[in-house]
């Protein structure tokens, strides 16, 4: 399912953050609006996404450590345009183990 269109510049700049922030090996940010709909937060008419992410950035880094790296990188983001944000932060290793 596509993004809507206020929704895919939001992708698009989190991308961009996300590679500059990490390098990472692979990203995927997903849309996840449209399961949100009615949602108390969905009226803010800011964001649901899910971010799939590689990258040896988190070597060593416990999973929270992970995420708040993700949140702080996103920055004023996570106040503008992101509501929920679900976080898969991966090192190389733990995808090649997982089948990612």
């Amino acid at each position: 399912m596509s993004a809507p269109p206020d929704n895919r510049e939001r992708i698009t700049r989190m991308d961009a953050v996300l590679r500059d922030a990490f390098a990472p090996d692979s990203l995927r940010v997903e849309d996840e609006s449209h399961l949100h709909v009615g949602h108390a937060g969905a009226r803010s008419g800011r964001g649901h996404f899910r971010v799939h992410i590689v990258s040896a950035a988190f070597r060593g880094q416990a999973p929270l450590a992970r995420h708040r790296a993700v949140y702080a990188a996103l920055g004023t983001m996570m106040e503008t345009d992101i509501h929920a944000l679900a976080i898969h932060a991966r090192t190389p290793d733990e995808a090649a183990e997982r089948g990612d």
